[in-house]
């Protein structure tokens, strides 16, 4: 049975996670300048790595809207503050953040899209379900690396990338600074964990 879009529960829904995808770019911005300030410039990366991925996400729930252009939506939701100036807190607001919309909202609003004939928009927030279950591990795996202050040392040799420009070093920790671009060590990431 397909809906009017305008008189359906997924199109609250899109709006929602419209609302909650610009809120998570905004939020992982600010929490980059957290990162960058504390000298973690790996994580910088991480978060805005991944807020502009929730821009991408924002825009394609917008984009299902189209036919709705120049009418006003009133939806309510539920979303987080996470303003704690440490990055390790960061990172793990934003892990269970990732979790709630893969395991919980998208799922939700993919059932309820395909129960009103919005095949196309279910799959969407389904694949984006996926996806934010990719940021959660991402997260997870730097908070982790953070908790246990290996972040930037290894218990082995690792390889260890520059993140500004490529320069590998075989370490048990990057040098204090890049020995090509003079770059903070906080610009090195273990090269079996990139940031994608």
């Amino acid at each position: 049975m397909s809906t009017d879009l305008a008189r359906s529960q997924t199109c609250l829904n899109l709006m929602r996670a419209f609302a909650g995808e610009s809120q998570a770019r905004n939020r992982y911005t600010m929490a980059a300048a957290t990162a960058k300030s504390q000298g973690f410039h790996v994580l910088e990366r991480l978060f805005l790595l991944t807020a502009d991925q929730e821009l991408a996400h924002a825009k394609l729930f917008y984009r299902h809207l189209t036919e709705l252009s120049g009418r006003t939506l009133t939806v309510d939701g539920t979303y987080p503050v996470d303003l704690p100036n440490d990055s390790l807190a960061l990172l793990r607001a934003a892990q269970h953040n990732e979790l709630q919309e893969q395991e919980h909202d998208y799922p939700a609003f993919a059932r309820v899209a395909r129960q009103e004939g919005f095949d196309l928009i279910g799959k969407h927030f389904e694949t984006i379900a996926a996806i934010e279950g990719t940021h959660a591990a991402r997260f997870g795996r730097f908070a982790d690396l953070l908790e246990r202050g290996e972040l930037f040392s290894a218990p082995e040799q690792t390889r260890w990338v520059c993140l500004n420009c490529g320069h590998v070093v075989q370490a048990t920790m990057p040098p204090a600074h890049c020995d090509v671009c003079h770059h903070a060590q906080g610009y090195f990431v273990r090269e079996t964990v990139q940031l994608l």
